[in-house]
């Protein structure tokens, strides 16, 4: 079971990671962590159907799952389990995370195959980054180095970035706004200068860089009322942006913020990214490539019908999609133990029907609602920039 051990090893150091950053607010990159956390347990219940352990794993995964929904409807509670499944302990409120804790520097393993549909955002990104990546000779006016991508949640803005950085095998430095502005206060102007001083040292070692904000909304968005701390730290940023943005340099460092809310936004910041990029809900096309390719490594009866699928997952979001081939798989995994068959080594569990599908879909609606497009929309006629 060395393989097995590998796996679970693998399992938990992603669910770890994923209550560490829980814990510290930061909600998009929790998510991810949980995601793959639970794609190693679905992939171990898989590969060792008749393992002891497999109804430890679905349990596990059923929770990382439930925690996955409470982050996207943005219910700011303490993260309720931890990597075993129990509830977490109490963490103080004035803790501080150091610099090291709030950022992800992990060489990120997605290709632009994995990035369904989207073809307007990647042909954007393409042009901004890839292309002077490739051939800087081509660009005597230099290039975008500031690239906002905006839209509704779960709809691929991280897989993006992500994907562009393993194009040009760039250093990925990810961060969550929002942890930086609950975090870093009282040593926030030094840590965001040490983020893009580490950016620049590696463009200028010859490897282009990549800083990725998260939850950009957070740190330049409007505020009401702002201590010296905040203002400091934002007035740091912009400094920052600006020696990055510098048309007179040629180095590839290339910031890529991520927001649900763009319309938050101070102008100052928001002209700053010369590329500003709708990421938008999958169209029908989109959303029946990506049941294929979430369905690829799953068993399905005959009556499935993904034409169909993508038809009744209208205005549901790429994570939307994800999640409900994910619960309909789960739910026969557990009907599958709760039967008593596993004990069976030869047992298998039964093949997903269509109903599966239409079950989980009659009980979930979609995250992002008519207003939130429409507004996405206003915000994308006024200041667009491909």
């Amino acid at each position: 079971m060395g393989a097995s051990q590998e796996l679970e090893k693998s399992a938990t150091n992603y669910a770890l990671e994923a209550v560490r950053l829980d814990k510290q607010g930061s909600r998009g990159m929790a998510i991810t962590m949980y995601q793959k956390a639970i794609e190693i347990l679905l992939k171990l219940v898989q590969l060792y159907p008749e393992y002891k352990l497999n109804k430890v794993y679905i349990q596990r995964a059923i929770a990382y799952q439930e925690r996955i929904k409470a982050l996207q409807g943005s219910v700011p509670a303490r993260p309720q389990i931890e990597a075993n499944g129990v509830e977490s302990a109490k963490t103080a409120e004035s803790e501080k995370a150091s610099y090291e804790e709030l950022i992800v520097k992990e060489k990120p393993n997605v290709r632009w195959g994995e990035v369904v549909g989207l073809e307007q955002a990647k042909k954007a990104i393409k042009e901004a980054i890839v292309y002077p990546v490739q051939r800087p000779d081509l660009f005597p006016l230099g290039w975008p180095r500031g690239i906002l991508l905006f839209g509704p949640p779960g709809c691929g803005k991280t897989l993006i970035a992500a994907a562009v950085a393993t194009e040009i095998d760039a250093a990925f430095i990810s961060v969550d706004a929002a942890s930086i502005m609950s975090k870093w206060l009282g040593e926030a102007e030094q840590n965001v200068a040490r983020l893009f001083g580490s950016a620049r040292k590696s463009a200028v070692e010859g490897r282009p860089a990549i800083v990725f904000i998260d939850e950009l909304d957070s740190l330049m968005g409007r505020h009401s009322s702002e201590v010296g701390g905040e203002v400091r730290m934002r007035n740091q940023f912009l400094k920052e942006t600006d020696g990055v943005i510098d048309k007179g340099k040629r180095l590839h460092v290339y910031i890529i913020g991520a927001t649900n809310k763009p319309w938050d936004l101070d102008w100052p910041f928001i002209r700053r990214f010369q590329k500003r990029i709708l990421v938008p809900l999958p169209d029908h096309h989109a959303r029946l490539l990506m049941l294929k390719l979430y369905t690829s490594n799953l068993q399905l009866a005959p009556d499935v019908d993904l034409h169909e699928l993508a038809r009744l997952s209208e205005g549901f979001s790429g994570s939307d999609i994800k999640d409900t081939c994910q619960s309909a798989h789960l739910s026969v995994i557990g009907e599958f133990f709760e039967s008593g068959q596993a004990a069976d080594k030869l047992a298998k569990p039964r093949m997903l029907k269509m109903d599966d599908f239409r079950h989980i879909l009659g009980e979930r609606k979609p995250s992002v609602s008519l207003d939130m497009l429409a507004s996405y929309n206003r915000w994308f006629e006024a200041f667009k920039a491909l």
